[in-house]
């Protein structure tokens, strides 16, 4: 059976970090966690679990920091997570089989991650991160925000789910502002971004409504056509959220086209055409955009997937189209369609209601 120590890094996680260790702890033969300057209860709650507590001076570099705490790890393979990331009892018991079963050939095991849950906490939005590394492989992070963990040889893929549990969070301000204020502090020192830095640099203006820079950050990227294709068209989808926001519809939609021209059509993008056309009561043009989405799958190589635009989404705009176009048939049909899906869906739930009455009438 092969060992596992964990490694972590963290800085004021009092609310989560208990959580988190109670899930994995007696999965892994060592837990390392190293602080990166907490002002909380962190640190005590943190040697409740382990006496491998480091302290790491903060230098703005998330990957260096990771690299220190893979450092200090003496196991077989080494288990990173964040402090508001758990397993839950059946992942946890996928993971206990892993242990019991992994060969020593295996150089990484790349996980699902769980970001985004319905109402019923089933995930809808999900992607996949290289969780568990052989140690004497000496596998690098790179880059000071949005790091990643650079890994070859002998990789497998488990269904074993990590759930990001940042809705247990209730402190957000310092992280909401760390990662823009990262990348600012580059840009004032002069530095070179690469395409993707560029790539991550828009998505943090984005998500802090700094739309315009976004959209000239996100077009830097696309010039340097040396992006991943699938950030490539996420760009194009997040050029086309941004239009959407400073209610330039035209250029949303030629974004929205534009992810075409990078690979074949996405079930997202379709969609978000589709509701341009719905919120114009376009509905023919809406209804070949929505049943266009139906028709299409993710590639198994996607990294991020949100399932709502393969599953319930397009039924349920469907649903509403065919209505306003006088198909009742077909309106009734694509209803169905997304109750399978989501069964206890308010919007789901109001078309019930409704057909219901209709019917009865």
């Amino acid at each position: 059976m092969i060992t596992i120590s964990l490694c972590m890094i963290v800085r004021n996680e009092e609310e989560v970090l208990a959580e988190c260790l109670k899930s994995v702890s007696d999965l892994c033969d060592e837990i390392i966690i190293v602080d990166t300057g907490s002002t909380d209860e962190t640190e005590k709650i943190a040697k409740e679990f382990t006496e491998h507590l480091f302290h790491y001076e903060w230098t703005d570099d998330f990957a260096a920091a990771r690299n220190y705490a893979f450092e200090q790890a003496t196991q077989d393979y080494i288990l990173w997570l964040d402090a508001d990331d758990i397993l839950l009892p059946d992942d946890r018991q996928k993971m206990k089989d892993l242990k019991g079963a992994l060969s020593f050939d295996v150089d990484a095991v790349a996980m699902l991650y769980h970001l985004a849950f319905d109402e019923e906490n089933k995930p809808t939005f999900s992607s996949r991160r290289h969780r568990l590394v052989k140690r004497d492989r000496h596998f690098k992070w790179h880059g000071p925000v949005h790091e990643y963990l650079e890994v070859g040889g002998h990789i497998i893929e488990s269904d074993i789910a990590i759930k990001h549990n940042k809705s247990s969070k209730q402190t957000h301000h310092e992280q909401s502002d760390r990662n823009i204020k990262i990348y600012e502090k580059r840009l004032e020192k002069g530095e070179e971004f690469s395409p993707r830095d560029l790539f991550y640099f828009a998505n943090e203006l984005k998500d802090h409504a700094r739309f315009e820079n976004a959209i000239a950050y996100y077009a830097q990227f696309l010039q340097s056509k040396k992006g991943w294709v699938e950030d490539e068209i996420r760009a194009c989808l997040s050029i086309a959220e941004c239009y959407k926001h400073l209610n330039i519809e035209e250029s949303e939609l030629e974004a929205l086209i534009l992810t075409m021209k990078f690979d074949t059509p996405r079930p997202e993008a379709a969609c978000k055409i589709g509701d341009i056309y719905k919120e114009k009561n376009d509905f023919n043009k809406a209804i070949f955009w929505y049943q266009l989405a139906t028709t299409l799958e993710e590639p198994t190589h996607f990294n991020f997937k949100d399932e709502s635009y393969t599953t319930w989404y397009p039924h349920i705009q469907l649903c509403y189209c065919y209505w306003q176009n006088g198909n009742e048939n077909q309106s009734y049909f694509h209803h169905c369609k997304a109750k399978e899906y989501r069964p206890n869906d308010s919007r789901v739930n109001h078309n019930e209601l409704f057909f219901k009455e209709y019917y009865i009438k």
